[in-house]
């Protein structure tokens, strides 16, 4: 089983970075093979449904999303929304929309936001929720709010608090589980 995750922001070793390596961790003690595709990666033209050229970076990302029999989404939360960078990475799966698994139909979703205050945090894991539902996937039902004011991450792919690495790791492993 593969499980692609997005996510991150344009900052090497962002927060929002940080907690989807922590979730795909999670994945693969569940057994899965996992993939990242992180902020530079998702560096894509503004999607547009007219165009049909691709650069390769998009045509990269269709592709792992095609493969994945699961997907972790992790974004930062900018003035309570999810990041463009985000957003437009998963506008790009519109190009599944005549695959015979059209969008993310059929697979597992697992989401979780990164924002400095509870409130930015929630309200971007329910754009996410949304996001995911609007494009026929099934989001786990654990999602992480992550509130970097509380909560920092370091290299060695922990968080701060042990109960926000619990829950990354959790949603990554429901991923893994229903997939399987």
């Amino acid at each position: 089983m593969n499980v692609l995750g997005i996510g991150g922001s344009l900052r090497p070793g962002s927060q929002s970075e940080q907690a989807l390596r922590i979730a795909l961790a999670g994945a693969e003690e569940a057994g899965a093979s996992t993939r990242l595709i992180i902020g530079p990666e998702l560096i894509l033209p503004f999607y547009d449904q007219a165009q049909e050229s691709r650069t390769e970076p998009a045509r990269r990302l269709v592709e792992a999303l095609r493969t994945a029999d699961g997907v972790i989404v992790v974004s930062p939360g900018y003035h309570g929304a999810l990041s463009g960078l985000v957003k437009n990475a998963l506008d790009y799966i519109e190009d599944l929309r005549d695959d015979v698994r059209p969008y993310l139909s059929g697979r597992a979703v697992g989401l979780a936001a990164v924002a400095y205050g509870w409130q930015a945090a929630v309200t971007t894991l329910q754009q996410l929720r949304t996001t995911a539902h609007a494009l026929r996937g099934w989001p786990t039902p654990l999602g992480g709010a992550v509130n970097s004011a509380e909560v920092k991450f370091d290299d060695a792919g922990n968080s701060s608090e042990d109960k926000v690495t619990a829950t990354l790791r959790l949603i990554g492993a429901q991923v893994a589980g229903f997939t399987g």
